[in-house]
């Protein structure tokens, strides 16, 4: 994705774990009945709350009576919609990551990077062809990859499946997810045919949750405030994209969806990420209050905890992630993904089935085009609900020792 890439070969340490205790929540099972569900299925960033606490009125801002009543945002922009500080912020942030080239994409602005999903599906589908052109994802795949595409079905586009599977002499879209969501590994295109298009999906492409080995730089891009800064409340998701007529495509499909993206959403997103920027610009500083670097250590801190749990197992597995040189952070460090890509071993056929008996909620390998023995577990809830986790976690693995 990046081309030559530095690796290092170093320990894991608690080093991170350590540092991060700051960002712990105290009391952590305020409200949490320890007989409670935990839904561990969806990806609900609330794990940054305590960050955005923390920073009070930072983020603050009002909106008169009178402002945003228009439908227009700019008039000159081939994004209508777009609100000119959201687009200078996104840019801003991306400058100062160094995680995306912007500097010759378009901005469309959406609904979440679901919206723009479909977006670009119908930029990239011939309008005109007897079949609709097919949509894959290399297994694991995003889970929603085959809702989204078939949920209308349109007659221009159809879910295919796997990638790795799809022989067709035939035009083709392939959905590149890096990090890939579920199990966090940085993903290269594998059909790689002159007939295809590609939608690069880098939701979590940000420092806290794998390193930034350089800016990334292709055709179509998808991004999204829920996963960067945590605020999936806000349903605002951003593509970046080189192609006039297909950022044109896209902005087309939003309008006939719903009339643009709302300014409130637009303009809170911007004012957070402006927050976001002025902080990376004191990154290390102990007077900082720099996101990633919050957000970074308090996501290493839970991936120590969870390995050290899963390393006395004879039940469960985890991936495990190259050490390599981070742009961002002037460091060398390994992925801490947004979701735990956990296989049960051979004491159970349907991993899904035995976290339910244990009141833990997860998402199947089956969603993802895998195998039943592998689970998505999010890594993202509330302090209370990921400590009462690696509880049950734990006693899982008595059980299945006989203890």
């Amino acid at each position: 994705m990046c081309g030559t890439e530095k690796v290092g070969v170093i320990k894991r340490s608690g080093s991170h774990a350590a540092h991060a205790s700051e960002a712990r929540e105290n009391g952590a099972r305020r409200n949490l009945s320890p007989d409670a569900v935990i839904n561990l299925d969806h990806g609900d960033p609330t794990v940054f709350e305590s960050y955005w606490r923390k920073m009070g009125d930072n983020c603050t801002f009002i909106i008169a009576g009178y402002q945003s009543i228009s439908y227009f945002a700019d008039m000159k922009n081939l994004c209508w919609f777009l609100e000119p500080k959201l687009e200078e912020q996104i840019r801003r942030l991306h400058h100062v990551v160094g995680n995306a080239e912007v500097d010759d994409h378009h901005i469309v602005v959406g609904t979440g990077s679901s919206q723009l999903i479909q977006a670009a599906l119908y930029a990239l589908s011939p309008p005109d062809e007897r079949e609709p052109i097919s949509v894959v994802s290399a297994v694991p795949y995003y889970s929603s990859y085959p809702e989204v595409t078939d949920f209308l079905r349109s007659g221009l586009y159809k879910w295919a499946g796997d990638a790795q599977r799809f022989d067709k002499d035939a035009a083709y879209i392939e959905m590149v997810t890096a990090p890939n969501n579920p199990d966090g590994v940085m993903r290269e295109p594998v059909v790689n045919r002159d007939q295809g298009t590609l939608v690069h999906d880098f939701a979590y492409y940000w420092p806290h949750y794998t390193p930034i080995t350089c800016p990334v730089n292709h055709d179509i891009m998808l991004f999204t405030v829920s996963k960067c800064t945590g605020h999936a409340g806000s349903r605002i998701g951003w593509a970046l994209v080189k192609d006039k007529e297909v950022a044109r495509k896209m902005t087309k499909f939003i309008e006939i969806n719903t009339i643009g993206v709302s300014k409130e959403s637009q303009l809170r997103a911007a004012k957070i990420l402006g927050v976001i920027s002025d902080g990376c610009l004191h990154f290390g500083s102990p007077d900082a209050d720099n996101f990633f670097e919050y957000s970074q250590r308090l996501m290493a801190e839970r991936w120590q905890q969870m390995r050290d749990v899963v390393k006395r197992s004879e039940v469960f597995s985890l991936p495990e992630y190259p050490f390599q040189y981070c742009l961002f952070t002037g460091e060398f460090t390994e992925a801490h993904p947004a979701f735990a890509w956990i296989k049960c071993k051979e004491t159970a056929e349907d991993c899904e089935e035995l976290f339910r008996a244990h009141k833990i909620l997860t998402r199947s390998g089956k969603r993802f085009g895998s195998d039943p023995k592998y689970v998505r577990v999010s890594m993202l809830n509330r302090e209370e609900e990921f400590n009462l986790f690696l509880e049950r976690l734990s006693a899982i693995q008595e059980i299945s020792n006989g203890n």
